[in-house]
């Protein structure tokens, strides 16, 4: 059953601009389903930059049907856009795809050992997978599908015959003239559409130029389907168009009104498909937000289709932990399905929907991931308890449901960072997962893996490929017989009140008042006192007590949190281990 926003007061961003579309979309449709839309380019891995893309109206669009409104998210798949280069870092792809550059994404094959029919709908697959692990709900559309169809064919008609108008828009952000007429420029060779990559779906190219005068059209060629091409002459009153390929030198006369192997220009295709869809809210990346950029030009020239220009804010950009700004030219960026098999949806939404779309955020692939966790279950814990502050409950209903229901969620969401250390101690091992985990609360042990999962295999998961194989824990096989013979009589004493003590505080709370605890009674003070009870020096005791049982344990400085590591270790293999 929908659930129906109460009309309370928020503060947050995505119910100010929910307002703001709802109002927009009465004003230019009234009675008509809400437009949001988002646009994605298959020609490579779609990555976590990508996605704010999507998540940005999907979040409003979400609000909007909460609040009881009929919406469409469009996503645009511009799987007819031209095969720019040959991505690097792509399983089962060489050198050998260059010979495709130019060519529709969909007319480019797919990576070897690939099930896909195409480029296009490989990379198109992943993405669709992740979304709705998301619970994105959205209608795709396939601009091949609807170039080839000839959905478009009036569009194009009538860009074609105000090419003029266009073209007069255009020029004025143009900051090269040509010498003499500047109609007479060159169509973009390779090297200016890689330099112009990044600016737009399709190199930021704003129409083929020649004899034939100013074009916001790019046939692709009948004989090697590449897009170099020029138009050479054209008849407004029958619409035969001839056109020349540069690469293979083939030409061709067609009808217009009956060709459907060509597209519009990215600059005259994004506002063309505005108006036809009726848009009302579509975000845009910084680089498509500058002057001159796709998105200013796109509001002038919409108006020739005879629509308006979308609500659209500006997106900053999303980085990885240690990583700057993404970009999907280069291999091996994170996508959407990196990020989900180490972190649960409701995390990833919620790292979206927390900050407004002109704030930049990083997600995390490090040890960052486990204080994001922390902060996740503190705000979880504070919604529950009606402690958090109310932009914070909007950013949290955002991550946990959509308006057709709530996410499926972990039975019992144990702290990231304990699901992680026990697997990464047990290594693969189930049943000594289940045992451990078992013991952090005896009272309420688990009965199975499966109430910890997902989380248990994304914490599993995150150990197993982004956790260096020297930070891996690896348990002492036989005691360090020579550290602990070296030891003075104040370290003999703190293993032995920490011994003295397990089998009473054998659970993760236990435990964790032990290890703090026997520093303080070494020094004379109850183990339940607090830090603002203690000297200074109290917290440097700790930390060489804690260093002395990593050592003894893992052979190093440090490791897991030490409670977590003595349940997994096992009690009678510490007592060894600790020289009993």
């Amino acid at each position: 059953m929908p659930i129906v926003a109460q009309s309370t007061e928020t503060t947050d961003w995505v119910s100010r601009f929910a307002d703001e579309v709802i109002e927009e979309s009465e004003r230019r449709a009234p009675g008509k389903p809400v437009v949001v839309a988002s646009g994605l380019s298959p020609s490579g891995p779609i990555h976590l930059g990508n996605l704010r893309e999507v998540m940005t109206p999907h979040l409003v669009a979400d609000e909007i049907r909460r609040r009881g409104h009929q919406v469409r998210h469009l996503i645009s798949w511009d799987d007819y856009d031209r095969y720019r280069k040959v991505p690097a870092g792509v399983p089962g792809v060489d050198e050998s795809w260059a010979e495709h550059i130019g060519k529709p994404l969909t007319s480019v094959p797919a990576p070897k050992g690939s099930s896909h029919p195409n480029w296009a709908e490989h990379f198109k697959a992943a993405m669709i997978e992740s979304l709705a692990e998301l619970g994105v709900e959205f209608d795709g559309i396939s601009q091949t599908a609807q170039y080839t169809s000839g959905v478009y064919r009036e569009q194009i008609l009538h860009a074609i015959k105000h090419r003029g108008d266009i073209d007069a828009i255009l020029d004025q952000y143009r900051t090269k003239k040509a010498p003499a007429k500047k109609q007479q420029q060159k169509p973009l060779d390779e090297a200016e559409l890689e330099a112009a990559e990044g600016s737009g779906a399709a190199g930021e190219d704003d129409g083929s130029s020649a004899s034939a005068g100013y074009f916001p059209y790019k046939p692709y060629c009948g004989n090697c389907e590449k897009d170099l091409t020029t138009v050479t002459s054209y008849d407004d009153d029958s619409t035969e168009l001839t056109y020349a390929c540069t690469a293979c030198g083939f030409s061709e006369t067609v009808r217009l009104s009956e060709f459907n192997r060509g597209k519009l220009v990215w600059k005259v295709d994004w506002p063309m498909r505005w108006a036809y869809e009726g848009v009302v809210f579509e975000p845009s990346g910084v680089d498509h937000s500058s002057p001159g950029s796709s998105f200013q030009v796109g509001g002038q020239i919409v108006g020739i289709f005879g629509g308006k220009q979308p609500i659209g804010p500006m997106y900053a950009f999303v980085g990885i932990s240690g990583m700057a700004k993404m970009s999907s030219s280069k291999g091996g960026v994170p996508t959407p399905a990196d990020a989900l098999k180490i972190m649960e949806p409701q995390l990833l939404r919620w790292l979206y929907a927390r900050r407004r779309p002109n704030q930049s955020f990083k997600v995390a692939f490090d040890q960052e991931i486990q204080r994001l966790y922390d902060e996740w279950d503190r705000l979880d814990a504070k919604v529950a308890d009606g402690s958090a502050l109310p932009a914070d409950v909007a950013a949290h209903s955002r991550a946990v449901r959509t308006a057709a229901g709530e996410l499926p969620r972990t039975p019992r969401p144990l702290p990231y960072r304990t699901l992680a250390s026990v697997a990464d101690i047990t290594a693969g091992h189930e049943d000594q997962a289940l045992r451990i985990l078992s013991e952090l609360d005896p009272e309420q042990p688990l009965a199975s893996l499966d109430e910890v999962r997902p989380r248990y295999d994304k914490a599993e998961a995150w150990i197993n490929t982004h956790v260096p194989a020297e930070q891996r824990t690896i348990v002492r096989d036989e005691p360090d017989a020579e550290l602990l013979k070296s030891l003075d009589e104040q370290g003999r004493e703190s293993l032995r009140l920490l011994l003295d003590g397990l089998a009473d505080h054998w659970s993760l709370d236990g435990l964790t008042h032990l290890v703090y605890g026997v520093p303080k009674v070494q020094a004379g003070f109850s183990a339940d006192a607090t830090p603002k009870e203690l000297p200074p020096e109290i917290k440097t005791a700790q930390r060489s007590f804690f260093a002395l049982l990593y050592h003894l344990l893992v052979g190093r400085d440090t490791g897991p949190r030490l409670p977590t590591l003595l349940l997994a270790v096992g009690q009678e293999r510490v007592r060894a281990l600790l020289g009993e």
